[in-house]
């Protein structure tokens, strides 16, 4: 079982700056991928951005050049520079953890909210 617990995040005008990390423990396996996802109000859960082990990133195209996904592997943490914050990036943000075996597993934390005022 791997627990994730996100910190970083707050209320923000926008055109401002927050950066969220997550950190995983208990894994017996190496993590693949991690990523962040978000939720907002009355909305699905989408993928906001993604990092191999290997390093390799995916971004969404609503905040491509505007966030940065960045991944320590040794600490197994996950961190998320938003930069240039736009009220409709409010929401929650997850922290999310694939870990394969003979199965993909996924991991999620609890959430962190991000509000940008206008």
């Amino acid at each position: 079982q791997v627990q994730l617990v996100e910190s970083g995040g707050g209320l923000v005008q926008a055109g401002g700056s927050l950066r969220l990390s997550c950190a995983a423990s208990g894994s017996r396996f190496s993590i693949n991928a991690m990523g962040w996802y978000r939720q907002g109000p009355g909305k699905q859960r989408d993928m906001v951005a993604s990092i191999t082990s290997g390093g390799s990133t995916n971004y969404a195209d609503s905040v491509k050049g505007r966030f940065t996904i960045s991944r320590d592997n040794a600490k197994n943490t996950v961190s998320l520079q938003m930069n240039n914050l736009k009220p409709e990036d409010t929401a929650v943000y997850y922290c999310n953890a694939k870990v394969v075996t003979v199965a993909t597993y996924n991991y999620w934390g609890k959430g962190t909210p991000v509000t940008v005022s206008s």
